[in-house]
């Protein structure tokens, strides 16, 4: 395979590695696996122009992008775009993506799982036309993402702890406000605290991601108006593995699902995929089902379900 990557040097591990040596390391494994590969590292405010690059390079067949959440769902998005095959190296804080395709989650090992990997069609989800392989949220988690990003940090270790301090401040004051839904017939109308649109169902890792992303559908989780007791409740459930039998939550399946936010707010915003981003009045969300081709070295068995709008 003709293979183009494209490491965020800004990102996570990257800051901390020695990228010359790392490009080699990678040349040589995926050259060994019988691939050809180009690698490029990026800052970050160069990585989707470089990503780019790769999709409209004549001849390149895949894409190997290296970096955060953020660096590897813009990839997802432009390699499912162009029809490029996709290998994620988690080089972020989180890495959920890499956790659902349950790749290795060291920078080095990963490498050999890719270059030795198979190709994999898995799902990717969109809100309004614009991609995501995680979460689509609204709610508490943008709360939380807009106060962390008022606080400063130059690490990983003080992105953690700035997470954690947004994260009690959310607690204190969580949002409420309107949403009406609409899946599969049915029609809702409710006050909520926190709204999470996934890429398929999340598993019960309180990092909550997709343990198989090739269900075909949409998990859709609403939170009922919480207190700073009920979000103490809800966190520990999360902890637990079991958010779905907290009392406030409401759990459910989709392929298509439209919200709408009745009461018109100042700056609203939502997150997508950790980037925290304005928000329409108006949004409709979307399963790709077996869009996105990505390397794995453990293939997904394919669960694809006709459920929609169905309780769980």
């Amino acid at each position: 395979m003709n293979l183009f990557a494209v490491f965020n040097r800004d990102g996570g591990t990257f800051r901390t590695t020695d990228m010359e040596a790392y490009c080699a390391r990678a040349a040589e494994t995926f050259k060994a696996a019988g691939h050809e590969i180009e690698c490029h590292v990026v800052s970050g405010k160069d990585v989707v122009s470089a990503m780019e690059k790769a999709a409209s390079t004549a001849g390149v067949e895949g894409l190997i992008a290296g970096g955060g959440d953020g660096t590897i769902s813009a990839a997802a998005g432009i390699a499912w775009r162009s029809g490029l095959t996709l290998g994620v190296v988690p080089a972020g804080t989180m890495n959920l993506f890499a956790r659902s395709l349950k790749l290795p989650l060291d920078i080095w090992q990963v490498l050999d799982a890719l270059a030795e990997g198979t190709p994999e069609n898995v799902d990717i989800a969109s809100a309004n036309g614009h991609s995501f392989v995680h979460q689509f949220s609204a709610g508490m988690h943008a709360r939380m993402v807009r106060y962390r990003n008022s606080m400063t940090f130059a690490s990983r270790l003080g992105k953690i702890r700035a997470s954690t301090r947004a994260a009690i401040g959310v607690m204190f004051n969580p949002p409420e406000f309107e949403v009406e839904f609409r899946t599969g017939g049915k029609i809702g109308h409710r006050k909520v605290s926190a709204i999470s649109v996934s890429n398929n169902e999340f598993g019960r890792d309180p990092l909550m991601f997709a343990d198989n992303l090739t269900r075909g559908h949409l998990g859709f989780y609403i939170a009922d108006p919480l207190t700073p007791a009920g979000v103490a409740r809800l966190t520990f459930d999360i902890i637990r593995g079991r958010l779905k039998e907290n009392a406030a939550v409401t759990a459910m399946t989709a392929t298509e699902l439209e919200l709408h936010f009745p009461r018109e707010r100042h700056d609203i915003r939502c997150v997508i995929d950790g980037e925290l981003l304005p928000m329409d009045r108006d949004v409709l969300l979307k399963i790709h089902a077996g869009e996105l081709t990505v390397l794995v070295n453990q293939p997904q068995q394919r669960e694809m379900q006709e459920r929609d709008g169905s309780g769980i």
